[in-house]
């Protein structure tokens, strides 16, 4: 390994060359108490900045040794360093002079969820930690002195008050970590109570406006219904009170603008652990529920919704549905399969979001269109099932349909941001009217044995080149992200604008490397959940690594498994 004073030397021998000469900086430093990687040097002043990483050995940061033992401290503290470290940076940014992205210092930009990032990893014996710098140059000529500003000046300042235990506010480090390990405590009651959700009093449900995750001001505090009030004692926080919304079907109900989708977006949301000052910090759902919606034009791959639709006119095989242009209906019906297959334990679905013919056909409709001529049997019709043979849970937002009311456990009513226990109130007047057929005959959970379709690398390389010549066996596809909604290998999109649970733009780049492995490196004919789980034991074992070409970048966030399915599901091969 060199020294910083490689470094400093390399600096002077290149400087007011051409910029193809930063190049050759590549390599580890040794400074005095971290080492610094610079991983790749961008090829110009205007593309996207160079990566470099920095390790700090745990006998120089000094942070104690359970912050990075115990599983859950390790995650909220890599999370609060990185937080750190971008504001650190944002002191210094672009405080260099020259062209394009000169002087650009930058690392993830890290949302309300406390998610594992690429950004920063710590292992038994060091702090990682990547990020980007721009490269400093006038036109296309190197500024070396800015550079060593830059590495030598204002990085080692944002290290030394980051990194280094006894440089930071301890208490809010405590703090942090205490937060984590509690929303973690608070899971395990989840599953030791039989819950599918819970909703902490006091808590801010509504955000701030569409286009920002923060908490609103003056918002309406969330309180429990006394009927559903339950309070738990966690590790570090003692006493929690909120409601607790057991195992089963729960209807949430109201007038428009009450907080029906307001509640159900923070249970979706409640997958993921929050930073203090979210509002959500205590919404925690079941960390394998899925939000279910109507996908019109999505891509099916034979997947079998016969427990929904079958007996097509065009006496299509829906035992192995495949399409490439889904209804509302079939790709809801697919999106149901394709979750149990995810392990998902609970649904969230909102009426407004989903396609009507698939929720449910109400007695007047059936008279008219003969049962016999209807392919479709209902979600109505089927969540009881779910529940009681397969054990997984509905959460439902309902505003039009009364029918929902016969097959729900608990039924609460949004009022003026403020739910109401009605569950007794309507099961009283349920009495009163004639029930709609809630069950159907036939339920079976189907056997989950697809496989990943071949990807036909050699066509999709000619393609590219116009016909001439395959890829190298070491060449990967080219993956291109488009910030949370889609990405491409290649030139093959994968749409993920529906997958609605997916928190962050990191969380997608990571899901087009895993996918990228799992085409170019998994073992034919394993199946999906084969694969997936591949991916899940290798990322575990071995981190970022297996599924980064020459380096790990900065840039990426762990999905959920039910995402990495969600992914490959949308691939279209």
């Amino acid at each position: 390994m060199k020294s910083s004073n490689d470094l400093h030397a390399s600096l002077r021998a290149i400087d007011h060359k051409g910029y193809p000469a930063y190049k050759s900086l590549a390599g580890s430093y040794q400074f005095e108490n971290f080492i610094l990687c610079i991983d790749h040097v961008q090829g110009d002043p205007f593309a996207s900045p160079s990566s470099l990483h920095i390790e700090v050995l745990h006998s120089y940061a000094k942070f104690p040794e359970e912050y990075y033992v115990n599983q859950n401290y390790r995650i909220a503290l890599q999370d609060h360093l990185i937080r750190l470290f971008a504001a650190k940076f944002e002191a210094y940014q672009f405080k260099v002079k020259g062209s394009g992205k000169s002087g650009l210092m930058s690392i993830t930009r890290c949302g309300q969820e406390v998610l594992e990032r690429s950004a920063c990893q710590i292992t038994n014996d060091r702090i990682i930690v990547r990020f980007h710098v721009g490269f400093p140059a006038f036109g296309r000529t190197i500024s070396a002195g800015e550079l060593e500003k830059i590495l030598f000046d204002f990085l080692p300042d944002c290290i030394e008050h980051t990194f280094f235990y006894q440089n930071i506010n301890q208490q809010k480090v405590k703090q942090a970590l205490f937060l984590y390990d509690d929303q973690e405590a608070l899971r395990r009651i989840l599953k030791q109570e039989k819950l599918a959700a819970f909703v902490a009093d006091e808590a801010v449900l509504p955000r701030k406006s569409g286009v920002s995750d923060l908490p609103m001001k003056n918002s309406v505090p969330f309180s429990s219904p006394t009927s559903m009030r339950r309070t738990y004692i966690l590790p570090h926080k003692g006493a929690l009170t909120g409601m607790a919304i057991p195992v089963g079907i729960t209807l949430i109900v109201g007038g428009g603008y009450h907080g029906k989708s307001t509640l159900l977006e923070a249970l979706q949301t409640g997958v993921y652990n929050h930073i203090a000052g979210d509002g959500r910090e205590y919404v925690i759902t079941d960390n394998t529920a899925v939000k279910l919606r109507a996908e019109d034009g999505r891509g099916i791959r034979n997947v079998d919704i016969s427990m929904f639709i079958k007996d097509l006119p065009n006496k299509k095989d829906t035992t192995a549905f495949s399409t490439p242009d889904a209804s509302g209906s079939t790709s809801q019906a697919a999106g149901v399969i394709e979750s149990l297959e995810a392990g998902s334990r609970l649904f969230l679905i909102d009426e407004d979001t989903s396609a009507t013919n698939f929720m449910l056909r109400d007695d007047f409709m059936q008279e008219v269109i003969n049962r016999e001529k209807e392919p479709i049997t209902p979600f109505l019709e089927r969540a009881r099932d779910l529940y009681e043979k397969a054990g997984v849970s509905t959460i439902l937002v309902a505003g039009s349909s009364g029918a929902f009311f016969y097959i729900a456990d608990q039924i609460l009513q949004m009022d003026n941001y403020l739910p109401v226990d009605i569950t007794e109130k309507v099961k009283t007047l349920c009495l009163k009217h004639k029930a709609p057929r809630t069950q159907a005959p036939g339920f079976q959970i189907p056997d989950f044995h697809r496989t990943l379709p071949p990807f036909r690398r050699e066509a999709s390389d000619m393609s590219r080149r116009g016909g001439r010549g395959n890829r190298s066996q070491h060449e990967h596809m080219k993956v291109k992200v488009f910030g949370k909604d889609s990405f491409s290998l290649d030139k093959e999109m994968i749409d993920l604008r529906y997958v609605e649970q997916l928190a962050d733009s990191e969380q997608t780049c990571a899901l087009a490397y895993l996918l990228r492995y799992a085409l170019e490196q998994s073992e034919a004919n394993l199946t999906v959940q084969e694969t997936v789980e591949h991916l899940i034991d290798l990322f575990t074992d071995k981190g970022w690594t297996p599924f980064c070409s020459s380096y790990v970048p900065c840039g990426l966030a762990r999905p959920r498994v039910q995402e990495i399915y969600a992914c490959l599901n949308r691939f279209r091969g």
